[in-house]
């Protein structure tokens, strides 16, 4: 059919209805062979266990168009396997991690035409996900599941491109002390909404969130990890049982080392120390890098050494250089990149 006519440059980070989707069944123990499907309507139980008790997790991947002009996408495998620990924890039955990656691949070639082009800034969202669908009335597991698949073409999470954000430290917990802070479960998210759509009101583009144990150690925002750059050069990243463990993040990480040949540390970071570095940024799937310039501690106003006008030399060099892997302008590690043939 050939590519889509969009305006590519002005996409929102929003959904937008495809071609096709894939759906896969879990009943009587098992998983059906799943299809892919036009149909994008959802028909359950008013009854759903995840209507009644939130059992649902997701995950979230982009495809790109390289500069050569393949189509790719990014270490699904690691999204497999991180979809597998939050359906471990949420007693939920997993779907084969080979048979994720491959549905992710079977989506998006058969929405090939929807990938947006080379050089746009936009990129095509995936995302998988799944829910208990039979009735459950009592606080329990459902007994049947669906797997789904959708895509959608986005642009920047962040309006406006790569330019510092404020953010605020934020008194509400995201996630409970051994909880389910480290697996990507929806009822996380839904904890965070009334604390986002605050910070928005007030003008912050999101929440810092401390340990909830101790209210002292910075830990993640509601969307995404965070990384620190000593006035050295160090990359830090916080060190916690309760961080989900991003794929942006741990890839950012292994650029840095290997890429960069820079030093890199996991560590407790507390929040009275935030002045001390010299860069902070969000990182993950939707965003990549956004780099912070301002923290907000309630009455106390934390300038990043950065900047408010540009994203800092060090965050800037690892982004450049991990979206220079995922669009096919620099040589990626083995088994990073898988290309949609």
């Amino acid at each position: 059919m050939g590519k889509k006519k969009l305006d590519w440059g002005a996409l929102p980070f929003g959904y937008m209805k495809t071609d096709k989707r894939f759906v896969s069944n879990y009943k009587n123990g098992a998983w059906d062979k799943g299809k892919l499907t036009k149909d994008e309507k959802v028909v359950i139980s008013e009854c759903a266990c995840v209507l009644q008790y939130a059992q649902t997790c997701f995950e979230g991947l982009k495809a790109y168009t390289t500069k050569d002009g393949r189509i790719v996408t990014f270490r699904p495998d690691l999204n497999a396997a991180r979809m597998k620990s939050s359906c471990e924890r949420l007693e939920m039955p997993v779907f084969p991690e080979e048979r994720f990656v491959q549905a992710c691949l079977d989506t998006i070639k058969a929405n090939i035409d929807w990938v947006p082009p080379y050089g746009s800034g936009a990129t095509l969202y995936v995302r998988p996900y799944m829910f208990g669908s039979n009735a459950v009335i009592g606080v329990k597991p459902a007994d049947e599941y669906q797997f789904r698949i959708l895509v959608t073409p986005v642009g920047p999470y962040f309006k406006g491109g790569v330019k510092p954000i404020v953010v605020r430290i934020s008194d509400l917990d995201r996630a409970a002390p051994h909880g389910t802070g480290d697996i990507k479960a929806g009822l996380n998210y839904a904890m965070s909404l009334h604390n986002i759509v605050d910070a928005h009101k007030c003008g912050f583009a999101e929440n810092m969130y401390t340990d909830p144990a101790t209210h002292t150690y910075i830990e993640e925002t509601g969307g995404a990890n965070i990384l620190f750059v000593k006035k050295d050069g160090k990359l830090v990243t916080p060190k916690s049982n309760s961080i989900l463990p991003s794929i942006t993040r741990r890839s950012l990480v292994q650029v840095a080392k290997d890429y960069l040949h820079m030093e890199v540390e996991e560590l407790q970071i507390n929040k009275n120390e935030l002045s001390d570095f010299a860069e902070v940024g969000l990182c993950g799937t939707a965003a990549v890098i956004s780099p912070i310039g301002k923290i907000v501690d309630h009455d106390k106003e934390i300038l990043v050494p950065s900047g408010m006008e540009a994203i800092g030399p060090v965050l800037g060099k690892l982004r450049e250089t991990l979206t220079g892997i995922q669009m096919g302008e620099i040589e990626a590690p083995a088994g990073w990149i898988y290309e949609i043939k």
